[in-house]
């Protein structure tokens, strides 16, 4: 049995720390203890349930469905978005809880790769809020910006806006996210503009894309940066089911290579893998194939989602157990 001396100075170390808010060095200093001993002493305080911890979860955090998403899918972080209503909402708040993300997980030197024809992204950048210009940060773009004229500026409004957030530079991709043909995009490549953001995409420390399906969005079928129905239809024979940054996937997640793919102006995905942060922010029903897929293939480390597509991800799990809603 432990000594009632020792549990005595176990207590009372732990009532300084927990109850008076004193920092450990105060403590060492107060009762002549070296800070290792104070740091022992509460984790004793623990040890013998003389301290207990609970962390009590507030009303539409997901911590524990998080948890198993980053558990069962290798995932650095998840983050699950409470929301609720239609495309447009879930949109909007996932786009709030992105720039949250970036917002509080920026580094100073940190090189932003952001994706061009995601709406997602769009209403990310238009949630985010001026950071400390202590965050300064290169933004490069990593897909092709060039298209229809009313959609080009959603490209360089993002890439511009971000990088005027976080008081650095803008990298901008002056060429289409597909070319009209693989020659094309190797004369695109042989620009020294092009060529320039191009061997930045090595660099990027934090990579922010959207997941889409093999149905391309609105905002990517107004820019013109769209393959043909065609093309589409051999992308669905060889079993594609969603890309990143237009770069194709089955739903084990593995590359689907067409000719197309040398149309494809932007990151590859090899460079994509070796991003250290790399975020896929997407949700809705439409996309949970896409999503399921993008995973299993190791496509993105971070993922910020809705509850509805998250719970959907775990149930397809074998063996699986949503977690329950805190009350």
């Amino acid at each position: 049995m432990p000594r009632r001396d020792e549990l005595r100075l176990v207590a009372k170390v732990a009532g300084l720390y927990y109850q008076r808010g004193m920092r450990q060095a105060d403590i060492a200093a107060q009762m002549s203890l070296s800070q290792s001993t104070v740091s022992r002493l509460l984790k004793r305080a623990e040890q013998e349930h003389i301290v207990r911890i609970t962390v009590s979860v507030p009303p539409g955090a997901h911590t524990e469905l998080e948890s198993e998403l980053e558990a069962c899918y290798g995932l650095k972080e998840a983050v699950v978005v409470d929301t609720v209503g239609d495309d447009e909402q879930i949109l909007r708040d996932l786009g709030s809880a992105a720039a949250f993300y970036v917002e509080s997980t920026l580094k100073e030197g940190d090189v932003i790769g952001i994706s061009s024809w995601s709406a997602t992204l769009l209403a990310m950048v238009d949630a985010m809020h001026p950071l400390p210009k202590s965050a300064r940060a290169e933004v490069v773009q990593i897909l092709g910006g060039v298209g229809n004229p009313a959609a080009e500026v959603h490209a360089a409004h993002l890439t511009g806006r971000l990088a005027a957030f976080t008081h650095g530079s803008g990298v901008f991709l002056p060429a289409p996210g597909v070319a009209g043909s693989a020659e094309a995009a190797r004369v695109y490549m042989e620009d020294p503009f092009v060529r320039s953001a191009a061997e930045r995409f090595a660099q990027v420390s934090l990579a922010l894309v959207g997941i889409g399906t093999v149905e391309p969005s609105r905002l990517l079928a107004s820019s013109g940066n769209i393959f043909s129905k065609e093309e589409l239809d051999l992308l669905r024979a060889r079993g594609a089911l969603g890309d990143i940054c237009l770069r194709f996937f089955d739903e084990q997640g593995q590359r689907v290579v067409t000719p197309l793919d040398e149309r494809v102006i932007g990151i590859r995905p090899e460079q994509l893998r070796m991003v250290a942060r790399s975020v896929g922010i997407a949700g809705g029903q439409r996309k949970h194939e896409a999503i399921r897929a993008a995973l299993a293939g190791g496509w993105i480390n971070v993922l910020i989602t809705d509850l509805g597509t998250a719970e959907e991800l775990i149930a397809r799990l074998p063996n699986s157990h949503v977690p329950s809603a805190p009350d």
